[in-house]
């Protein structure tokens, strides 16, 4: 079967690996549309066996809601696709028109949703995600809560619960890089945004005993501002940091650390949806502290430690019974790669994955 993908999240070289592994499942020829960056991020080229990677411009570079891919109707006629994956929200521009594009050369259109509020939007967004639940013969959901959401706003067709990426086990994996400093080594990954609660990291490390230092590794707005509160803390001798990295080099950085915490804050517009970090720090062996913030708690399930959102005290006390129990850290670190393993591979995602287009094929509700 012929299935044309577009995605955005593909420009990260370290996602691309799925590409890899579902391209050389059987029976399937895999073009993959990716734009040659997307906002800063600039496409990493570095998995690129087994199938075809059709690098195409994009309009609104950066805008969610309004982005497009240009000349997509002329590839589509190329390749004359049997499935389009569209991996994109239903509601977005980029998805309307490419599945009115896929319906326009006789494929089977696809989309992807992580949303998991409950959020009505105004036209022409809703008239496009309404084209676009009718038009679509099945949905992936990447959470069951973003399944319900669907559900909830009115599509009816069949839905899959998959989430979006997996990781390599093999780039990800137990190493024996961390520094002999002898400090506790907390660290977090990701954008420096007010909703992935880094003030309470801050102000839980404030009242940590012993000897500890944090690794914030990551680009946004809120640098200078948490470089300032951990100055006002008297804590930022030890706080550093780090900008972002290429996605391959997180391994790396990840095995530096004793802990990985996301203390994401739920705010009116927005909870987490998956925090793909954790997959990436249990998967190397590395135990992880989360919030209650939305589907944290069931990708970390039994293999780390779970605090109440926005709760520094509840997160300060995570992290001291962590400090002082080396075994415990050990334990929660193969629980959490034995998790991965076990759901979480791109090998895992790309045969579900695979499985919902032969039964699109199949015309399987």
């Amino acid at each position: 079967m012929r299935i044309v993908m577009l995605s955005k999240a593909l420009v990260v070289g370290a996602h691309q690996r799925k590409l890899e592994v579902l391209g050389g499942l059987r029976d399937v020829d895999l073009t993959c549309v990716v734009p040659p960056a997307w906002g800063d991020q600039r496409l990493e080229p570095l998995f690129l066996n087994g199938y075809r990677l059709a690098i195409r411009p994009i309009r609104f570079n950066g805008n969610f809601h309004l982005f497009h891919f240009s000349a997509l109707g002329r590839l589509l006629r190329e390749v004359e696709p049997d499935i389009v994956h569209v991996d994109e929200e239903p509601y977005n521009l980029a998805t309307f028109l490419a599945t009115r594009q896929a319906v326009a050369v006789g494929a089977r259109p696809l989309f992807f949703t992580w949303q998991n509020l409950r959020r009505r939007y105004p036209p022409p967004f809703r008239w496009m995600e309404r084209y676009v639940f009718r038009s679509a013969r099945c949905a992936i959901a990447g959470s069951a809560e973003a399944g319900d959401v669907l559900r909830w706003k009115g599509y009816r067709g069949p839905v899959a619960i998959i989430p979006q990426f997996g990781i390599d086990p093999e780039l990800f994996a137990p190493r024996a890089d961390r520094p002999e400093d002898g400090a506790f080594a907390v660290g977090y990954a990701g954008r420096l945004v007010a909703e992935k609660g880094l003030f309470v990291l801050l102000d839980a490390l404030t009242g940590l005993g012993g000897s500890w230092r944090l690794t914030l590794l990551g680009d946004g707005p809120l640098r200078t501002e948490l470089a300032t509160r951990a100055r006002v803390l008297g804590i930022d001798r030890r706080v550093t940091l780090e900008p972002a990295v290429p996605s391959v080099e997180i391994p790396r950085r990840l095995a530096r650390l004793d802990v990985l915490v996301l203390p994401s804050v739920t705010r009116p517009n927005w909870k987490e949806q998956f925090g793909r970090v954790l997959i990436e720090a249990m998967a190397s062996e590395v135990p992880v502290i989360g919030s209650t913030s939305g589907e944290i708690p069931n990708v970390i399930g039994d293999a780390g430690l779970i605090f109440p959102e926005a709760d520094p005290a509840a997160l300060r006390a995570s992290l001291q019974r962590l400090a002082a129990d080396p075994a415990l850290r050990a334990e929660l670190g193969r629980r959490g790669r034995a998790r991965v393993l076990e759901r979480f591979t791109h090998e895992r995602i790309a045969n579900q994955t695979l499985e919902v287009y032969r039964r699109m094929m199949a015309g399987v509700e």
